[in-house]
């Protein structure tokens, strides 16, 4: 029984943060190498935007902003905006899904999140707002981090693959830019550097349309639990991201077994679709150079960076709506990694 993604509709807030980070990220690091180098690293970074759900209205960090003074705001002051913000997102981005498929009938809902907690959850919260029947079977997929878009299409096609009738909502949504730390460490400012604010929702059927789900995989790299990790603080969710990573995503590609699961045993000059998680520019050169994949085989994920940064979970559904939109795809290959160090993806191919 095959299962189809038959659309993705995607949201970002209206807020462009990324160049007011530039500035503050400069001004804490001044006078010291570390500026030089930072300066280098985000001018090569290939990120041209981030937004936030912060409002506009404010300056984000200075006096009257978010990130105000002496004292940052605590875990819950950010969960209060993320329990607001995350639903009204994820809204936003399953109404640009409507616009493009019919959404009656949902039987599923499916939602991934690693930025924010609240219960009850947004799973409840999307179903109560948009009406659906008590009855829905609904799944939270919570703090997988970037690969979580993966795990939540995954299930999707599982729960298709056993009940032929289902209609699966897919939604993912993160809030990043809730979880900026005061810092002059240049590693937690360059991985800060990465992430904004995102939401992307898809529906998945057994109806033919759109891109056919096909065989997952997944594999945990060893000793690299540390590489990628989130902390829960009293001032938020702080993430640390080894510059270790490319190296260690390049030598799992490099690993025959694990490049013939990813490509389902075809030679990566034979995937005519990339869908790869927009991680960060040196993530992308890593797959590239790993996989000897032409300039051209990732654009879709460099240019979702360049519009959009790093937007966890929602990122790879970023990749993958671009994808919808372009030429058919006669073979292709989703991939993402995130914390263990973990890569999962799945084979997809366009309908027939």
């Amino acid at each position: 029984m095959a299962s189809f993604l038959h659309a993705v509709g995607t949201a970002v807030p209206d807020h462009d943060v990324h160049p007011i980070f530039l500035d503050w990220a400069a001004n804490r690091l001044a006078g010291s190498r570390d500026e030089r180098l930072f300066a280098r690293m985000a001018g090569r970074s290939g990120i041209g935007h981030r937004w936030s759900v912060l409002p506009r209205d404010a300056p984000l960090i200075d006096a009257g902003g978010f990130y105000d003074g002496a004292m940052w705001p605590g875990t819950a002051a950010r969960m209060a905006i993320y329990a607001e913000q995350a639903p009204a997102l994820a809204l936003r981005a399953i109404e640009r899904l409507g616009e493009q498929v019919a959404l009656d009938g949902i039987t599923h809902l499916v939602v991934a999140s690693c930025t924010g907690f609240v219960a009850p959850g947004i799973d409840q919260i999307i179903a109560r707002r948009l009406a659906l029947p008590p009855s829905t079977e609904r799944l939270l997929v919570g703090f997988m981090g970037c690969y979580a878009a993966v795990a939540a299409l995954r299930s999707a096609r599982h729960i298709v693959r056993s009940d032929p009738a289902a209609r699966v909502l897919v939604v993912t949504v993160e809030l990043s830019t809730l979880h900026l730390q005061q810092t002059s460490d240049l590693e937690s400012i360059l991985a800060m550097l990465q992430f904004g604010d995102g939401a992307a929702a898809a529906l998945v059927t057994a109806e033919p349309g759109g891109l056919a789900i096909g065989q997952p995989f997944a594999t945990t790299l060893a000793d690299s639990q540390d590489l990628i990790r989130w902390a829960i603080t009293d001032h938020g969710f702080v993430m640390h991201l080894s510059g270790e990573v490319p190296g260690r995503i390049a030598d799992a590609l490099a690993d025959p077994a694990f490049a013939a699961a990813a490509t389902g045993g075809h030679a990566p000059s034979d995937i005519d679709g990339w869908a790869v998680h927009a991680g960060g520019r040196s993530i992308l050169d890593a797959v590239e150079r790993a996989l000897a994949l032409p300039p051209t085989a990732l654009a879709a994920s460099r240019s979702v960076l360049a519009d959009n940064g790093n937007m966890s979970s929602a990122t790879l559904m970023f990749v993958l709506a671009r994808l919808l939109a372009g030429p058919p795809v006669q073979r292709g290959v989703a991939l993402a990694f995130g914390p263990g160090l973990a890569a999962e993806g799945f084979s997809f191919g366009s309908a027939p």
